[in-house]
């Protein structure tokens, strides 16, 4: 039997989360109001699957706290952050943590369904616009490390934002090949194939250091 656990103060984020969790096959799904509740449920039940608030009755961010006890216990069972904050410090925090994904509330249910889908086969999950945030904050707090340009980080920035090499070179006012040299760059200095794995790397490795 597959369980899931909610910890969240909100009664209709549980209602909801309820449905979606019961669409995505879970058998049994519980929920609690409160950090230390949830902590004990989730000692008792041992549930395959945890989803939690930051933000728990005007805790501040215990939510966080919650996560790193969990860990403590527990490495590998999937928590996903389910939150009202979408301030790109917090969701880098809540993934230092130890959150197997990070999620706004302001998502459809239908976006929840398949971020559940993701992140309870331990798939990190974070939304793109978001990731793009987390992982410049991270850029910039290794840069000393890495040694990321202004301009690298410019071109890290427009890439997020979905443009294109001949796009970023007239935004910069430099050539197509400089642009190309710069992406080879950040590739080379942080380990990416691609801008998805620039990303993911950044997201992932970077903010758990």
């Amino acid at each position: 039997m597959t369980t899931a656990l909610v910890i969240d103060d909100h009664p209709i984020v549980l209602e909801g989360c309820r449905r979606v969790l019961l669409d995505a096959g879970f058998d049994e799904v519980l929920e609690a109001a409160a950090p230390l509740e949830g902590f004990r449920l989730y000692r008792r039940a041992k549930p395959s699957l945890v989803i939690v608030d930051l933000a728990i009755r005007g805790s501040g961010l215990a939510g966080l706290s919650l996560i790193r006890r969990l860990r403590l216990n527990d490495e590998r069972t999937p928590i996903l952050v389910f939150s009202m904050h979408s301030d790109p410090v917090i969701a880098r925090r809540a993934l230092k943590a130890g959150a197997t994904g990070f999620l706004a509330k302001d998502s459809g249910p239908k976006v929840l369904l398949e971020v559940v889908e993701k992140v309870r086969r331990n798939q990190p999950y974070i939304a793109h616009d978001m990731a793009v945030q987390v992982a410049l904050l991270a850029s910039r707090g290794r840069a000393d490390k890495t040694d990321l340009t202004s301009r690298e980080l410019q071109t890290l920035s427009l890439l997020g934002e979905g443009r294109s090499y001949t796009q970023i070179a007239d935004s910069l006012g430099v050539s197509y090949k400089t642009v190309a040299n710069t992406c080879s760059n950040l590739k080379d200095k942080l380990n990416a194939g691609s801008l998805q794995d620039l990303v993911r790397l950044a997201v992932i490795h970077q903010v758990s250091q």
